[in-house]
């Protein structure tokens, strides 16, 4: 496969975590012992395969609410792209993460979500907007199921459990990627739905690592606060130093532009 995909690959297992193996009553009931979650929740980070796994789970009946959360953040303008690429029926201009995930749900395969959160511009906001949204509306939110791009998975759950620590979760990535090697260059074995370009994935992949790492460059509580202690396994830091010493990868850097006080993207 190559040094260089096995290093992707561990950083994209680290930060995508699937807790249940498919989104069924059956797996939730292994899970958190009952069939539905209260709420099941797409981040609008997320490439067009969070809005494939929202549909799923709602066929599925596998959460008592479902709702879609994003205002307008730095991965909002592919995502309109994306989505009037494939739908040019569909209005992108001007909408919001949220709306636009709705609106193509509705096209796609009939449906819409409970909630929309419409406001937020990064991974913090859309964490305590959402938990503000749940409660105004009075939506029981002891469990919930999130769904955030693969690459954000893991930060996302982060900042649930700084906020609402009393919360069971069950992560579910929106897609799994597998990159392997093919004439000396990256690529996706099987490209997910809407997928980054594969330097855009690595680039998102290696932003995560000093993120979630606590230190004091980092975000959780020995940093800048915005998450959860997370522990960051000495062979994912490990890839990480690989990526970036030896093969030159650079990682993101956050967008001003969407700062808040509750976190950067």
């Amino acid at each position: 496969m190559g040094l260089k995909a096995d290093c992707v690959n561990m950083l994209g297992r680290f930060c995508g975590p699937r807790d249940v193996f498919a989104l069924t009553q059956d797996r939730l009931r292994e899970s958190l012992g009952v069939p539905r979650a209260d709420v099941m929740v797409l981040f609008g980070g997320s490439i067009l395969a969070g809005a494939d796994v929202l549909a799923h789970a709602v066929r599925e009946d596998v959460a008592h609410a479902y709702a879609i959360v994003g205002g307008a953040g730095h991965t909002t303008e592919a995502l309109r792209r994306r989505v009037q690429t494939e739908r040019p029926d569909i209005t992108t201009a001007g909408r919001c993460e949220a709306e636009i995930f709705d609106r193509y749900l509705a096209a796609v395969y009939g449906l819409h979500a409970d909630l929309l959160e419409t406001a937020s511009t990064n991974c913090g906001n859309n964490v305590t907007n959402l938990l503000a949204l749940l409660k105004a509306r009075d939506v029981p939110h002891d469990s919930l199921i999130i769904c955030q791009d693969a690459t954000m998975q893991r930060r996302m759950a982060a900042g649930l459990a700084l906020h609402a620590p009393q919360v069971r979760v069950v992560n579910f990535a929106a897609y799994d990627a597998h990159i392997v090697e093919r004439d000396g260059e990256l690529a996706y074995a099987r490209e997910p739905h809407g997928s980054w370009d594969i330097e855009r994935y690595v680039s998102l992949l290696m932003g995560e690592i000093p993120r979630l790492h606590d230190t004091t460059e980092g975000y959780g509580p020995t940093g800048r606060g915005f998450i959860a202690h997370v522990d960051v396994p000495d062979e994912v830091l490990g890839a990480f130093e690989t990526l970036r010493d030896e093969f030159g990868v650079r990682a993101r850097v956050a967008d001003p532009r969407f700062a808040s006080r509750a976190g950067c993207r």
